[in-house]
């Protein structure tokens, strides 16, 4: 009978994993917490999720030790899944950050998203679209479905340099493009939390789970920015709101509820 893999968390202190711990449970897995140097040896499979400030989490990873032994993890040729800031460590750097160098795992620079077109954070549903197509099977994501964004920072899509050797997919939020997942040999991540985005969320985290995503090195056509479209998810909030009652007293009330 084969082992059930071991599946680890990489929290680095920044708190807010219980949602991801759920959705892992929810598909059925266990995972267990890296506390030690040592962990990165005995894991199968990592997940690293983040959230808070670029710089935070690289002096974090930092003053644990867990630089090194994250690298020397991924170089090994184990999978390992980035999400939000878990994905932005893995470039070399962030304007959040100037001086914190990351880890440079993939070609790129975060950069702040312009706030004078638009708000920001990205916050809500927004489309994630595949921008090539690969030998390799890649995670389950993509078509019409809507995955969940809280970010002020995120890497420019441009389809130049390397980025047809890891970006898997790109979103348009306003004038902007930006990466919203990346995959390069057994590296998989997002920029968007797949623990907060329902069944579509649960889809990508379970492809990496219970499939080896390994991208081939075979170089893919990529689409250009200009190609992808606006989906983000237009929200109805239903407010509160003051009013009179019939005795003329203000009183609170929902803005769609009315006697």
């Amino acid at each position: 009978m084969e082992a059930p893999q071991k599946l680890y968390l990489l929290d680095y202190g920044a708190g807010n994993v219980r949602s991801l711990v759920n959705a892992v449970e929810k598909l059925g897995h266990t995972i267990t917490h890296i506390d030690t140097v040592e962990d990165f040896a005995r894991a199968d499979k990592i997940i690293f999720p983040g959230v808070g400030a670029f710089g935070y989490a690289m002096q974090a990873l930092r003053n644990k030790g867990f630089v090194e032994p994250l690298l020397a993890y991924i170089a090994s040729g184990r999978p390992l899944m980035g999400i939000c800031v878990g994905m932005q460590v893995l470039f070399e750097g962030s304007d959040e950050s100037p001086d914190e160098p990351g880890l440079g795992v993939f070609e790129g620079r975060v950069e702040r998203i312009d706030s004078s077109t638009k708000t920001v954070p990205h916050m809500g549903w927004n489309a994630a679209h595949v921008v090539g197509a690969h030998t390799t099977q890649g995670p389950d994501m993509g078509g019409d479905r809507r995955y969940y964004f809280v970010h002020s920072y995120a890497v420019p899509y441009t389809a130049c340099g390397r980025q047809q050797e890891f970006v898997h997919t790109a979103t348009r939020y306003g004038d902007e493009v930006v990466v919203s997942s990346a995959w390069q040999k057994n590296v998989f991540a997002t920029q968007f939390h797949p623990e907060k985005s329902g069944a579509a969320g649960l889809s990508a985290l379970q492809s990496f789970i219970e499939r080896d995503l390994v991208r081939s090195s075979d170089l893919v056509e990529i689409s250009a920015p200009a190609t992808i479209e606006a989906a983000l998810t237009k929200r109805v909030i239903a407010c509160l709101d003051v009013r009179a009652n019939d005795q003329g007293d203000l009183v609170v009330t929902k803005g769609d509820q009315y006697d």
